[in-house]
């Protein structure tokens, strides 16, 4: 429960909607207009009627129209720190890492061990990088996720109406994404789909997980095998078919080739071992994107992994064809 009685008052505020952030819901407007708000206050005041819209009550499922005049009461924030300052490295790195761009979108190729967005113990994450990269940019937000252990691309909207676009392209899996992940052991099936139901759960410790279960819900992922180093390891392409939480992961786990480096669904063991060779993380990338753009032009996007994953990549390949010399 967070204590109103500390923080700062703000005063009346009226927001005229624009052109681009029309279609969105008005408690989730609220919820970006009042950073640092509780999602139950914000509620509170919708369902008290204290928040207007041309001079109306609305619900909190009522959706915004471009010229739209919104009135919000006054609310007591949380005290807030000031923004975590980027460093000049991470904002050269991201400089170079990005890898499209254009007036409303841009595809950055993410660092392992960088998280998406700040919050639950991290202090910075890729989204307040960016807008401090691009500090004119007016509207920036983050269109999917990646674990913060997982590199590749990851999709940008610098407009409102292509945060729409891709939402919906998502919806109806019009988005190809690919990934390619180092697996323990050596996979068999040149081309294999793995097809087996996912299910979220909690431990007591309030860890969460995901697991193969019948009760969950649907999950497919295609595999392809992209080089065997002996019978170590094998480095596969994922295509998931579905967007489930940990997919890609717990598909490889399931199938008895869990992917190298993963802390959670892994052999620690073999992740030792293999840190010891240069795998210093979870070794899961997004590749490429494939999608359409608003106008109809197809664009393919692709990411590199890190000079420093291909070295060990070269290493590992060099000693399975030794071992299989001997």
């Amino acid at each position: 429960m967070v204590d109103e009685s500390k923080g700062t008052q703000s005063a009346v505020q009226f927001i005229t909607v624009e052109e681009d952030q029309g279609g969105q819901r008005i408690d989730n407007f609220l919820r970006t207009a009042l950073k640092g708000a509780p999602k139950s206050l914000i509620y509170r005041v919708l369902r008290k009627g204290e928040v207007r819209v041309n001079k109306k009550r609305i619900k909190p499922e009522y959706k915004l129209q471009a010229g739209d005049l919104i009135r919000v009461p006054p609310i007591r924030l949380p005290e807030k720190g000031e923004a975590p300052v980027v460093g000049d490295r991470l904002l050269e790195h991201l400089e170079r890492a990005v890898v499209y761009e254009d007036d409303s979108l841009m595809v950055i190729n993410k660092p392992s061990g960088l998280a998406v967005h700040g919050g639950s113990g991290v202090t910075l994450g890729l989204i307040e990088a960016v807008r401090q990269l691009r500090p004119k940019q007016r509207f920036l937000e983050l269109v999917h996720r990646l674990d913060r252990d997982t590199s590749g691309c990851i999709m940008i909207a610098k407009k409102r109406s292509m945060l729409r676009y891709l939402h919906e392209l998502l919806r109806q899996h019009q988005v190809q994404k690919i990934y390619r992940a180092l697996v323990h052991g050596r996979w068999e099936s040149k081309d294999k789909r793995v097809d087996a139901p996912l299910l979220r759960g909690e431990l007591k410790s309030g860890e969460r997980f995901v697991k193969v279960d019948a009760q969950g819900k649907a999950s497919q992922t295609d595999f392809r095998i992209l080089r065997r180093y002996g019978n170590s390891a094998t480095l596969v392409e994922a295509r998931p078919r579905t967007g489930r939480t940990h997919q890609i992961r717990v598909h490889t786990q399931y199938v008895g080739h869990p992917i190298i480096g993963d802390p959670k669904y892994g052999i620690d063991g073999v992740n030792q071992q293999y840190r010891e060779l240069g795998f210093r993380r979870l070794m899961l990338h997004a590749a490429a994107l494939e999608l359409k753009l608003p106008d109809g032009t197809p664009l393919k996007v692709e990411a590199a992994l890190d000079a420093q994953v291909e070295s060990a990549l070269e290493q590992l390949l060099r000693r399975a064809e030794t071992q299989e010399q001997n």
